[in-house]
């Protein structure tokens, strides 16, 4: 296939590039500034305009771009900026699809697993409405930004993608120095679930995302297996050879992140992968101590 990108140079971005290019597919990536680089193209999405040729047979759209929830405390400009770069990029890229007289058969777009909200122990499949608050509300308008894509005929897959593990970059990379250290331990109760996927498993989704006709609308990009942040710090520790006794309460959290500790560290959210079960998706790594193992080398 040939594949335009966005969010190219972002931790699943950089990695699925170089997956898809070991299969032979041609990846194309759309920058939003100017490159001499020969594989890539630019659009301005201040005004909707593509380079010439940008979607010439192109024959998959994977949209990865927008800014990070995680990079700094969400102040209310913050939260416009996270979610204005998800709607605008989006809106944009789909109003180009959706303007071509061939447009490409398929849009995978990232979305995230923070559209269900805190949920507690309810197991979460592809069915289940959208939580309250500000990442629920950010995702259901970043998914909804895809219609023009949709209405003109293009397949559309929205990942909603869990924690992802990996060694270079995400969040398991900042937990890793505290849990080396031996001060690593359980965030708030330790009983809100984490839906994780290792990084080589969700690369594997995104290409059957691309060649499977039968895989449209929300996917949970996610293990099979969740487990407790209790379950995670555990796990984690045992797998580097570090005690965990140095719990981390909700207020401290709180007091360091604000309103961020409560959406992404303690929120409690139990998703299943009930998509890729149907489709037949095999997980290469679907417990976590297998995962991080994996990802972390101590196989």
């Amino acid at each position: 296939m040939k594949v335009l990108m966005t969010g190219s140079s972002g931790l699943i971005g950089t990695a699925l590039r170089s997956f898809l290019g070991r299969g032979d597919h041609q990846v194309r990536r759309l920058l939003r500034t100017s490159s001499a680089s020969h594989d890539a193209t630019s659009w301005n999405p201040a005004d909707g305009t593509f380079a010439a040729g940008v979607f010439d047979g192109i024959d998959a759209v994977v949209h990865l771009a927008g800014e990070s929830i995680a990079g700094g405390r969400w102040t209310a400009a913050r939260k416009t900026r996270i979610l204005e770069s998800r709607v605008t990029l989006t809106r944009e890229l789909c109003e180009g699809l959706a303007r071509l007289d061939t447009p490409p058969k398929v849009l995978v777009a990232a979305s995230a697993i923070g559209f269900y909200g805190d949920r507690g122990n309810e197991v979460l499949d592809e069915s289940a409405a959208a939580g309250d608050g500000y990442l629920p509300e950010v995702c259901q308008t970043w998914e909804g930004a895809v219609a023009p894509a949709r209405e003109r005929g293009i397949r559309v897959v929205h990942l909603r993608i869990g924690v992802v593990l990996a060694l270079l970059g995400g969040a398991l990379s900042q937990m890793l120095l505290p849990f080396k250290l031996g001060v690593g331990g359980v965030l708030g109760t330790g009983d809100q679930y984490m839906s994780w996927i290792a990084l080589d498993d969700l690369l594997g989704i995104v290409l059957q995302a691309l060649t499977d006709e039968s895989v449209s609308g929300p996917v949970n990009a996610v293990a099979p297996q969740a487990v407790t942040n209790r379950e995670f710090t555990k796990t984690l520790g045992a797998v580097l050879r570090r005690p965990t006794l140095f719990p981390v309460p909700a207020f401290a959290l709180r007091l360091a992140l604000g309103e961020m500790a409560d959406a992404l560290l303690l929120a409690s959210t139990r998703v299943e992968p009930a998509v890729l079960g149907r489709a037949g998706f095999e997980f290469a790594y679907p417990n976590l101590e297998g995962a991080l193992r994996h990802v972390l080398g101590r196989g």
